[in-house]
């Protein structure tokens, strides 16, 4: 079985599993621009230097998962077998991930043909361009995980079945909640207006980040993380990578959410034009 290079762009906030433990959903696109989805990856239980980060190339040999129908779905052969070749800087107005991501990938600007993409189950996973960022918003959520899924992952962990070769010791640093949920209100090309949540992993640490520089106040933590995520993200060619979740995928009325945002820098070059 071959392996395959592949260029992470999305890495989500941590989530609980019953059946897994702490997971991270990860995507990318191979070097053709078509995507794909690693999942299940217990990401933080991976050693160190296993430990990818976004824009990083990997290697690694992959299986279609045959639990999730999703046709980018797949799961490395062996997690612990995964081979980080390097990343794609930001030089020259970010020329290699613009060349990948803008001009390999197809990038969509109309949501209903996603959602029908999503139901007829022919795409889980696109680069979307906004037309028009209306507002960055959140909502208060629940501030501690669900007390079935720690005692499953417990359970798991006790019993040494929490992944081949995880260390049962890391169970002690689970990521904290999140007790906010994020999102976007945005129009599409056909002025169609839209609001998707943002489960990117980089929302979650800014606000982790931002919490701790305003000493605790919540309020000045997320009036920061909206100074980013609209304010300074506003300045630029904002992309979204959408992808859809395993639970509402084929039925839901949109089943699409911002896994990652893409901010790559305005090309001026072709504004002379």
């Amino acid at each position: 079985m071959p392996k395959e290079r592949i260029l992470i762009t999305v890495k989500t906030y941590p989530t609980l599993s019953q059946k897994y433990g702490e997971l991270v959903c990860t995507a990318g696109v191979r070097e053709d621009g078509s995507w794909v989805r690693l999942y299940p990856i217990p990401f933080r239980l991976l050693d160190y230097e296993d430990r990818y980060k976004k824009f990083d190339w990997i290697e690694t040999t992959l299986v279609k998962s045959a639990k999730d129908p999703r046709p980018e779905s797949h799961h490395p052969v062996d997690h612990q077998n995964i081979t980080i070749l390097g990343n794609m800087d930001t030089r020259d107005n970010w020329r290699e991930r613009r060349r990948l991501v803008l001009g390999k990938a197809t990038v969509h600007t109309k949501l209903p043909l996603l959602i029908e993409a999503a139901h007829a189950n022919n795409m889980s996973l696109a680069v979307f361009r906004p037309t028009r960022v209306l507002d960055f918003i959140w909502e208060e959520d629940e501030r501690a995980w669900d007390t079935a899924k720690l005692e499953a992952m417990k359970s798991m962990a006790d019993q040494g079945d929490l992944f081949v070769g995880a260390d049962p010791k890391r169970m002690s640093r689970i990521f904290p909640k999140l007790p906010f949920k994020f999102s976007y209100r945005f129009t599409d090309a056909d002025h169609r207006e839209s609001e998707l949540q943002v489960l990117d992993w980089e929302v979650g640490q800014l606000f982790w980040n931002c919490l701790k520089q305003a000493n605790g106040n919540e309020a000045a933590a997320l009036v920061k993380v909206r100074e980013k995520y609209y304010g300074d993200f506003s300045e630029t060619d904002l992309h979204f990578f959408l992808g859809t979740t395993q639970q509402y995928h084929g039925w839901a009325t949109n089943p699409w959410v911002i896994i990652g945002v893409f901010p790559v820098p305005h090309d001026r070059r072709l504004e002379l034009f």
